[in-house]
């Protein structure tokens, strides 16, 4: 059911503590950890604490919780001082866009320059 925890998802894992992750910032309902693929010096996966399969349907949901990922991807940014530079805050959603794992998350990069359109 969505909301609830996914025993077969690997982000409802990590927020679990079952799986290890970086972890650098935890808010009541967000989880902002390191991602173990980066595609830049700062890229960080923030995520909700919940489990919706995407970021649309998080916000249909739970409006609230998808703010707070927002907000909580720029204290990433703001940490890692990348935020002064610019960062970019990717939702990808479908398998065709580049979602591999299906539990709603946003990615935070920054620390070098990005091309427009990106892709």
């Amino acid at each position: 059911m969505a909301g609830e925890r996914q025993a077969d998802c690997l982000f409802c894992k990590i927020v679990a503590g079952e799986v290890p992750a970086t972890v650098v910032r935890e808010t009541e309902t967000t989880l902002a950890f390191r991602d173990i693929n980066p595609q830049a010096p700062t890229h960080v996966l923030v995520i909700p604490k919940v489990h919706y399969p995407d970021a649309a349907t998080l916000a249909a949901a739970e409006p609230r919780i998808a703010a707070d990922i927002l907000r909580e991807s720029a204290e990433v940014a703001a940490e890692d001082k990348t935020a002064g530079s610019g960062y970019r805050i990717i939702f990808n959603t479908g398998s065709g866009a580049g979602q591999t794992v299906f539990h709603a998350h946003a990615h935070v990069l920054g620390g070098r320059g990005f091309n427009w359109p990106p892709g």
